[in-house]
């Protein structure tokens, strides 16, 4: 067999948890070929790669993106495209929090794209259907795959548009058959952002009938749970209910337990999760290892006050009496509302992206002085309703216990918007291997490899992905297990990290010596 790369003497992480063993790892036809470790191979006029030293493993699958525009966005979107890549994730999953390109019915498109545009930093294109998301992508060159799940806020707002009220039995019939044909083209799964307007106008008998469809094609619901905070606990029984009623695989989005009225609940949570796994269900969760979260600013503010989408939104903070009332709101909390800033405090709250007003990223909305409901409603008023927020939220021991939790993997809820995003972006699995892994002894490396490649193959169905084995597709990373490490701060959020010498897209180096290369090998998979 002809070789075009062969990687030589490095220890292999096979991505199934497994101890490390030596061997040596060739590339032909953009599938993988196992050989022999420990003495020379015949590298048969191939490119040789020395990995002495080094760790091979299955190219790392972020299942938690929302990377669902970026590569769209030009040369604006270049560098933001990069911080992926750079920390070794072959493929990203997007379309998550019920928040993803497509589907929608013709007239709900232009609504669509004007509230979209705080989610993904730009002008972007809202899609009929999935596979016109797909052809977009396919005419702009990336280095690493996509694949996308669909959303629920999407699909709702894409039949029956930003209202406060139940979906017509009509209007749920069109979105499970928009939602049929997603799948049935080749989408990932079915997501839900239950904090999220207009997602959380739906109730869980709608979510239900939705996940059904997902159930039919064996593809997993995806939730951000209605609460993370106060009543987190109550919000996974509801996610239970709806795999329960509908039959689909479940899978937590980003578990955490946020807010200081929630603080060590994943003492609790966790073996909820593990019982129910006990039982036979089949639910997994991801996990970022920050303790700040990052979010719209708009979703700071009640429910109702989004109702209608962005320009309703801007027209009642333009409205003293009912800026009063959601002052209010935030102060006295609404039944059934997260309420972020009620749980913590607006000196938790950071600008992480406001494209208009840079000089306010980085300071919490209490340091911008002034009452501080009304600075905030003046900065959205300000951005067009586009700011991106940090939340000083969690604690580090809960996050801990999710990261070491055996159906936890790693997502890093990468949020690729101009200005200073969350770190997690450029930084989550280098921290990971390095952080949790190496220094605190968290799990082993294997371990850690495991739930960043083929935990994840697994639970979205990505066949041949993670895992270093003869056939695989050709995805791998090259990593120093001595000094792997995140290097993104808030400060400088798109830093690249130590310890990744090389990353492989489908046979080809994207990454080399650290750096991104000119190669955009990356394609649309499970399709």
């Amino acid at each position: 067999m002809m070789l075009d790369v062969l990687i030589s003497g490095g220890l292999v992480a096979d991505g199934t948890g497994a101890p490390l063993r030596r061997a040596d790892v060739g590339v032909s036809g953009g599938r993988l070929v196992l050989l022999p470790g420990g003495g020379p191979a015949d590298s048969g006029g191939a490119r040789v790669i020395d990995a002495t030293g080094l760790v091979v493993a299955p190219g790392f699958i972020d299942v938690h993106t929302h990377s669902d525009a970026v590569t769209l966005l030009g040369e604006a979107g270049r560098e933001l495209a990069a911080a992926p890549v750079r920390m070794g994730v072959t493929v990203e999953i997007c379309g998550n929090c019920g928040s993803s390109l497509f589907p929608a019915l013709p007239e709900r498109v232009p609504a669509l794209r004007r509230s979209s545009r705080a989610g993904f930093g730009g002008d972007i294109p809202i899609f009929l259907d999935y596979g016109a998301f797909v052809e977009e992508h396919e005419r702009a060159p990336r280095s690493n795959h996509l694949t996308s799940l669909v959303g629920h806020g999407t699909l709702r707002a894409g039949v029956l548009g930003y209202e406060d009220r139940p979906a017509t039995p009509a209007e749920l019939d069109t979105m499970c058959a928009l939602l049929d044909d997603a799948l049935a083209a080749g989408a990932a799964g079915l997501s839900t952002g239950l904090i999220y307007t207009p997602g959380t106008y739906g109730d869980t008998a709608e979510v239900i009938a939705l996940a059904r469809v997902a159930a039919r094609y064996g593809k997993p619901y995806v939730t951000h749970l209605r609460d993370e905070m106060s009543r987190v606990e109550e919000a996974l029984e509801e996610a239970v209910e709806i795999a329960r009623g509908s039959g689909a695989a479940l899978h937590v989005s980003h578990h955490k337990t946020a807010g200081r009225h929630a603080w060590g609940r994943t003492r609790r949570t966790l073996p909820r999760i593990a019982e129910l796994r006990a039982q036979g269900m089949d639910v997994t969760c991801d996990v970022y290892p920050y303790t700040e979260g990052s979010t719209s600013l708009s979703a700071m503010f009640p429910p109702w006050a989004n109702d209608g989408g962005t320009e309703a939104l801007l027209d009642r903070l333009r409205d003293p009496g009912r800026r009063d009332r959601m002052r209010r709101a935030i102060e006295e909390g609404v039944p059934g509302w997260e309420n972020t800033v009620g749980n913590g405090g607006w000196d938790r709250i950071s600008v992480a992206c406001a494209a208009n007003h840079p000089e306010v990223e980085g300071r919490t909305i209490a340091e911008l002085g002034g009452d501080p409901v009304d600075t905030a409603a003046e900065l959205l008023l300000a951005e067009d309703g586009e700011v991106t927020i940090i939340s000083h939220s969690m604690r580090e021991d809960d996050v801990q216990r999710v990261l070491a939790s055996e159906f936890a993997m790693i997502g890093s809820d990468g949020v690729p918007k101009p200005g200073h995003p969350h770190p997690r972006l450029a930084g989550t699995f280098p921290r990971v291997l390095g952080r949790y892994s190496r220094d605190k002894g968290l799990f082993p490396l294997e371990v850690a490899v495991h739930k960043m490649t083929g935990m994840a193959a697994d639970r979205f169905g990505l066949a041949g992905r993670g895992v270093v084995r003869d056939g695989a597709h050709a995805d791998l990373v090259l990593l120093d297990p001595e000094t792997v490490a995140d290097g993104a701060t808030y400060a400088d959020p798109l830093l690249p990290p130590s310890g990744i010498q090389a990353v492989v897209v489908a046979g080809r180096l994207a990454v080399e010596g650290g750096t991104l290369t000119e190669d955009r090998p990356g394609r649309i998979v499970g399709r």
